[in-house]
């Protein structure tokens, strides 16, 4: 897109958001020119929620659209500016599902949904303590801690929410384990990771099973400690994460698959090295591991890949150029679904704008762009 007519758009975005709340300042959306355009994909743009420090109210929204080559950071407020505390404090995940967006804000306690092409805000459905969002067949599944934002021994268990994705209601509610995190659903059947992250040094050790149809848990399966990601690939393994303990269990990635026997999920595979958080494209799991010690007080930070039909370890890095030693604390990944582009956000120090890089199948930088604070969470936009 030609450079000046970006510029009057840009300028046309401001005077707009200026004259909305003339007794109030809103905080404008900036821009940044990447140049990536690809108008052959049916992916139209990505989404970006960045987490902002707790308590300090800053989660923000960004914008890549592969149409203009034109990346928009922190433009919620200028799409709402009527919206008093903006996103509120804390995005702890992001996806789309028809034509609405879901943006869970842990602790404010709610998830907003937006329009998904021109991020106007629909509303809102409060629910405690969120964590993340799923969904299927018209529903979105959203885990939730339940109890308030605070290490407890005592804290309750937490439950997973189903909405309506066209009237914005809860209308069913199951309790599951302790501080409930990500989730996937197979065949009917929902798995939801348990952490019991509050209730230290007590952690959950399981995965709960979730029969869809009347929404009841049938089931609890051991795994590990503290567990977190959970996702599921093509042969509809599930791949979940353990945290371990931070001191003398370290950080683990299992698999689990249906059991010829019975065909219930059970653990088949544990793979001997940590994993912070995923994405998996075809057959490949990109990860990367940023493990903390309370021992050392320091992070070992890692990359790689796992062949999901194999389960092995297939590359010590999925950054060939580099650029990992630019990288101070990886904090989100994704895999663009058609290119295979590789994005992963970078905290820095947690308390001021992060990145956002961009790398080729292959691992090399494509391009890098300043994100807002905390960057974390991505999801895409279609067509």
């Amino acid at each position: 897109m030609n450079k000046h007519i970006i510029f009057l758009y840009i300028l046309s975005l401001l005077t707009v958001a200026t004259g909305c709340r003339e007794d109030e300042l809103v905080v404008p959306t900036e821009y940044d020119i990447i140049g990536d355009e690809n108008f052959d994909s049916a992916v139209r743009g990505l989404y970006l929620v960045n987490e902002g420090n707790m308590g300090s109210n800053k989660c923000t929204l960004d914008y890549y659209d592969y149409r203009t080559g034109l990346y928009s950071r922190n433009f919620y407020s200028e799409r709402n500016p009527s919206v008093v505390k903006e996103l509120g404090d804390v995005g702890n995940d992001i996806g789309i599902y028809g034509s609405k967006l879901y943006v869970v804000v842990n602790c404010s306690h709610k998830v907003e949904v937006l329009d998904a092409r021109s991020g106007v805000r629909i509303g809102q459905v409060d629910i405690p303590n969120c964590r993340y969002v799923r969904f299927y067949r018209g529903k979105a599944y959203v885990s939730s801690y339940v109890g308030p934002v605070l290490i407890d021994p005592d804290a309750p268990k937490g439950a997973v929410f189903e909405v309506d994705t066209l009237s914005l209601a809860v209308t069913r509610k199951v309790s599951v384990g302790y501080q409930p995190e990500e989730m996937e659903i197979v065949d009917d059947y929902m798995y939801v990771a348990n952490s019991g992250g509050y209730r230290v040094p007590n952690y959950d050790n399981t995965v709960s099973v979730i029969q869809m149809v009347d929404f009841k848990q049938v089931r609890q399966i051991p795994v590990g400690i503290n567990l977190h990601r959970l996702k599921k690939d093509r042969f509809n393994k599930l791949w979940v994460t353990s945290r371990g303990d931070y001191q003398s269990r370290p950080s683990r990635l299992y698999v689990m698959e249906r059991s010829r026997i019975n065909q219930q999920m059970q653990v088949t595979d544990t793979l001997p090295f940590g994993v912070s958080n995923m994405a998996i494209h075809n057959d490949k799991l990109y990860f990367y591991s940023t493990e903390w010690n309370n021992y050392t007080q320091s992070n070992t930070i890692t990359y790689g890949i796992v062949d999901t039909a194999t389960k092995k370890l297939i590359s010590n890095s999925f950054i060939t150029d580099g650029t990992e030693r630019e990288i101070t604390i990886p904090y989100g990944i994704a895999i663009h679904p058609e290119t295979g582009d590789i994005f992963v956000t970078d905290a820095k120090n947690y308390v001021s704008s992060g990145t956002l890089y961009c790398f080729t199948p292959d691992g090399r930088k494509k391009w890098s762009v300043r994100t807002g604070d905390i960057p974390a969470h991505i999801t895409f936009l279609y067509q």
